[in-house]
């Protein structure tokens, strides 16, 4: 298997999008950042069908607008782009809930939505830069892993898996699974080197 198919870089694969038609990077784009906008969404205070809406007009956001972005960490990371582009649309899920009849924004929920709404400006107020931080990193890993998955072995993922990420003992994989000690730390070594490598590279983008 050539690891170099899936240690391809997001300015790769941004430079991809460009194409309205390549629908294989565009679904690898939706899969990779869907569920981070959703979580930041759902943080900030915004229902599951708020929440739903933000993402679905952040990635349309994106395809009107990517043949326009330029990749270049000197001016601006493609993470401050995006968290631009999803604040936006959070601020405009706040704006209509404020708008909607008083008879459906009334009591001590509405009045929340209105202090969130005012502290938005202010970060000492609304964490949304903590909360996209947190939710940018955890992101991060997810995707190294998952492009670490499909270049090893489904036994040394599955080991990876069981051993590093479960906390499980030597012990007990050795007896549920039935694998030895040598292949344990073999793939603790392999998977994790690659995991290693995976998160440099994303995270060299950024900066």
């Amino acid at each position: 298997m050539n690891e170099e198919k899936f240690l391809l870089t997001r300015s790769s694969l941004l430079s991809r999008l460009k194409d309205e038609e390549d629908q294989s990077s565009w679904l690898e784009f939706f899969n990779s950042y869907w569920k981070m906008i959703y979580n930041v969404s759902r943080k900030s205070g915004l229902s599951h069908e708020d929440a739903q809406d933000v993402v679905q007009d952040s990635i349309l956001t994106v395809v009107r607008r990517i043949k326009k972005f330029k990749y270049d960490r000197e001016k601006g990371s493609f993470k401050g782009w995006l968290k631009v582009i999803t604040r936006s649309r959070i601020l405009d899920h706040w704006r209509k809930q404020k708008r909607r009849p008083a008879e459906q924004n009334s009591g001590p929920q509405a009045n929340n939505q209105e202090e969130i709404i005012e502290s938005i400006p202010d970060s000492r107020g609304f964490e949304l830069e903590r909360i996209w931080d947190q939710e940018w990193q955890n992101n991060v890993h997810a995707i190294a892993l998952d492009r670490v998955r499909q270049i090893v072995s489904a036994k040394q993922f599955q080991i990876f898996d069981c051993y590093v990420l479960k906390e499980w003992s030597v012990n007990d994989i050795k007896i549920k699974l039935g694998f030895s000690s040598g292949q344990i730390y073999m793939a603790k070594y392999r998977v994790g080197k690659l995991l290693k490598h995976e998160l440099e590279q994303l995270l060299k983008e950024e900066n």
